[in-house]
């Protein structure tokens, strides 16, 4: 019987650039073993012991150098099936905003970061749960709903 676990974290990055939402996406590497050269959110693991929050913003700094004005967890988790390990993975997302002009410093896990609207980056991740993630975001974070101010961490 499968496993599940929840030990990585996804944290969707957005600014405002002339009033419009740009969203953060993440090119990993060529040479890694894992999903080279696909687009993705800051996605990282939960050290033993540590918070998803935590996590979230420790991951965002090691893999931007970014450090958020403002962030949320989001009312959505991402799930999904590692069939290599026999595994179900429940995954905490989170949004970060961060001030516009800024550019992140890329760790040595992405080659390639941009800028994105809400619908060219759901067009440029490939995996589902993060597509829902961001559009969760878009909607109850970054359009301001209710949800925003019920679910802002700092």
């Amino acid at each position: 019987m499968p496993s599940t676990v929840c030990n990585i974290i996804e944290v969707c990055t957005f600014k405002f650039e002339k009033d419009r939402p740009q969203y953060l996406l993440l090119r990993r590497a060529p040479y890694l073993k894992r999903h080279p050269g696909i687009w993705q959110l800051v996605t990282g693991s939960i050290e033993t012991g540590e918070r998803a929050a935590d996590a979230a913003l420790r991951e965002l700094r090691e893999e931007t150098g970014l450090t958020p004005s403002g962030f949320w967890t989001v009312p959505f988790v991402d799930m999904f099936f590692d069939h290599s390990k026999d595994l179900v993975n429940i995954c905490p997302v989170f949004a970060a905003q961060v001030e516009p002009g800024v550019s992140p410093r890329l760790s040595k896990e992405h080659d390639k970061f941009e800028w994105l609207t809400s619908e060219d980056a759901e067009r440029r991740l490939v995996w589902p749960g993060q597509r829902s993630g961001l559009r969760i975001v878009h909607e109850y974070i970054v359009r301001g709903e209710k949800a925003a101010t019920l679910m802002r961490i700092l």
